[in-house]
């Protein structure tokens, strides 16, 4: 059986990066004092460390927003769907995203805060992960709602066309809009993108309910 490949990161070494192999990531940590290394599965966790971009777990875990959608009154929801939703404090500000399971509220994604972004930013970066989940999930034919119509024309000229400028603090939040970006250029996706019509149905189950 072949051995899975891994990713290794170097935060301190003769040279820092993401490498491919473990013979470059010894050839910079081995002797070097107080080096920092590890290794992970995908390539995209790896830069994601590197970066400082963490994850948080969800899994098994409730949405612990009081969103309530009454789906006995608008049976045009579709419940097995998700939806994603993004805020912002701040413009720009701290940005965090996450998606939900549309009939449930579970939570199965979420990311940030970030430095310097804006909810629009957010809410595209809630479409392109939930797009993306769902593709390597292979659920092509699950629905996404978002509440944005421009995060949702961003997608759909695969560009989040902000003006917001990059520097320093928001690095974090521009590496993955970079990323998202570039996985919208190289990939086709099937899902539906339809919009929460919040006016009738009330708040997205993904919104943070902060307002």
């Amino acid at each position: 059986m072949a051995k899975k490949k891994k990713y290794y990161v170097v935060w301190v070494g003769s040279k820092t990066g993401v490498f491919d192999n473990w013979a470059e990531c010894l050839l910079y940590t081995k002797g070097y004092p107080n080096a920092k290394y590890k290794s992970f599965n995908t390539r995209y966790e790896a830069e994601d460390a590197f970066m400082g971009v963490e994850h948080i777990p969800v899994a098994g875990k409730k949405s612990t927003s009081s969103i309530f959608v009454d789906f006995n009154k608008f049976p045009e929801i579709i419940k097995d769907s998700i939806a994603v939703d993004a805020a912002c404090s701040g413009n720009p500000g701290k940005t965090e995203y996450r998606g939900v399971i549309t009939g449930t509220g579970e939570e199965i994604f979420r990311m940030g805060p970030f430095h310097g972004g804006t909810n629009n930013i957010g809410e595209f970066l809630a479409l392109v992960h939930g797009i993306a989940q769902m593709k390597k999930e292979g659920k092509n034919d699950k629905i996404i709602y978002s509440d944005s119509k421009i995060a949702m024309g961003w997608i759909r000229k695969k560009k989040c066309n902000t003006k917001v400028e990059r520097n320093k603090a928001n690095a974090k939040l521009f590496y993955l809009v970079d990323r998202g970006e570039k996985w919208l250029k190289e990939n086709t996706f099937e899902n539906p993108l339809v919009k929460w019509e919040t006016k009738t149905w009330g708040e997205i189950p993904a919104d943070f309910g902060r307002k």
